[in-house]
């Protein structure tokens, strides 16, 4: 009964982050580039000002945590095993070409991030308790006057947090514990859940302190790691880098343990995992960014737009070139495996299997934290304030539940929700495009 069910969830998942709903995912991006006339491109260099230096807005503006705060818990819930296992999977799969259309698929996706946090903080609300609310839900309702997607999206995203958010997160800690450290699942679990319950029972602010402290360190970490594997490989960069461009629009040909790929499948794969990496477009991400504090949707959105040139330009090409310039592609590993070899490569003893377990732990727990609010203001949504400290017990108790079990059912169904998160959310963002270019063309006009 259970393999039936697997299988029914899988090719349901599969359809659902089937080819349409990544051109959907990537034409929004497009779609949006030409509306804001490549306003990645053009504002990336202050965009990264604001979010790196400048860090905080002038003056006491709306808000419950800062843009620098707010950024980093989207990075906490972006930067994740996707970072590490989902490029070595593109790439065992599609070919060096797939980190190319990874790279393709960040730099539009800026674009709908920028959308997303824009129409995030314009229709964002205060509740009782004073604190900000906002996300896909609320622009759905308010925005474009269509409540029934903003519940539809509510709960996609409350059922997601549960699984791709949590549990799917505590059971790749438990697993990389194990495996490296010889700690049983169940001693993990006990652990990562106080340490879950002990952040995310604080709130919005309590997870914000903790991510602008966490987030900046795991991700300079595992990228001097990766940094580390390449420069030891150097002569083999120039070599690389004219291999992933001719191969993102050729055949990959055959080799060692690689099988090979066609342009179409290093297509594919490069968009999917780009798209499961920076989550552009899944309406996630804009949660967070509408409890920024900030004066104008438009700052807070070029703070938001970073976290996509992060997570994909940056973080995933380190990995993308460690396991390239190491050779051990042709090993015919994948995943985790085979990112852990490329460290190897350059990393005496156990030293490389160690690092990725360690960048493992800290990319799953601060997914975690993110998801955890994203799930609380869906559920918010739907059930109102009563329902948010229930769901916090909740929740830590799945991060236990999650590193004790086994969860091929629970991938599945929660892989679909996030499939299903983006559809109602790109309906948004294609309906109010307007909107964003309107408050984008103001707020300029006024800096001007």
């Amino acid at each position: 009964m259970q393999e039936q069910i697997q299988q029914i969830f899988g090719s349901v998942s599969e359809f659902v982050w089937g080819v349409p709903l990544l051109i959907l995912l990537v034409g929004t991006g497009i779609y949006l580039t030409i509306l804001l006339r490549g306003i990645q491109f053009r504002k990336l260099w202050h965009s990264l000002w604001l979010a790196l230096i400048k860090r905080k807005d002038d003056g006491d503006n709306p808000g419950d945590i800062s843009h620098f705060q707010a950024l980093m818990t989207a990075l906490a819930a972006t930067v994740g095993t996707g970072n590490i296992a989902g490029v070595a999977t593109a790439i065992a799969v599609g070919g060096p070409g797939a980190l190319f259309w990874m790279w393709i698929t960040g730099l539009f996706g800026m674009a709908t991030k920028y959308a997303e946090a824009v129409l995030a903080v314009k229709y964002r609300i205060k509740d009782e308790n004073g604190e900000m609310s906002g996300g896909p839900m609320y622009y759905l309702s308010r925005g474009l006057g269509i409540k029934w997607l903003g519940v539809l999206f509510a709960i996609f995203a409350s059922i997601a947090a549960f699984g791709i958010g949590n549990m799917v997160q505590s059971n790749s800690v438990a697993d990389a514990v194990q495996h490296s450290f010889g700690i049983s699942v169940e001693i993990t679990g006990i652990i990562l859940a106080v340490a879950t319950g002990f952040v995310i029972l604080g709130g919005i602010k309590s997870i914000g302190k903790v991510t602008e402290i966490l987030v900046p360190v795991m991700v300079v970490f595992y990228m001097l790691a990766a940094l580390f594997v390449v420069v030891i490989h150097v002569d083999q960069v120039p070599f690389i880098i004219s291999l992933i461009l001719k191969e993102a629009f050729t055949n990959t040909a055959a080799s060692g343990g690689f099988a090979g790929a066609t342009v179409m499948l290093t297509i594919r794969m490069g968009v999917s995992r780009g798209v499961f990496s920076n989550e552009s477009g899944l309406g996630s991400a804009p949660i967070a960014a509408a409890a920024a504090q900030t004066k104008h949707p438009v700052t807070q959105a070029m703070v938001s737009m970073t976290q996509t040139f992060i997570d994909t330009i940056v973080v995933c090409s380190f990995t993308g070139f460690a396991i390239l310039v190491s050779g051990v592609l042709e090993t015919g590993q994948t995943g985790v495996p085979l990112t852990s070899m490329a460290f190897a490569t350059a990393l005496p003893g156990n030293w490389g299997g160690i690092i990725i377990s360690i960048g493992i732990i800290l990319f799953a727990y601060s997914t975690i934290l993110g998801w955890s609010y994203y799930g609380e203001k869906s559920l918010e949504f739907l059930l109102g304030r009563k329902a948010i400290k229930p769901y916090r017990v909740l929740f830590v108790i799945a991060v236990f539940i999650g590193a004790v079990s086994k969860l091929d059912l629970v991938w599945a169904f929660a892989d679909i929700m996030n499939g299903l998160m983006a559809i109602p959310n790109l309906i948004g963002l294609l309906g109010l495009g307007g909107i964003v270019a309107a408050e984008t063309k103001n707020y300029f006009a006024d800096k001007k």
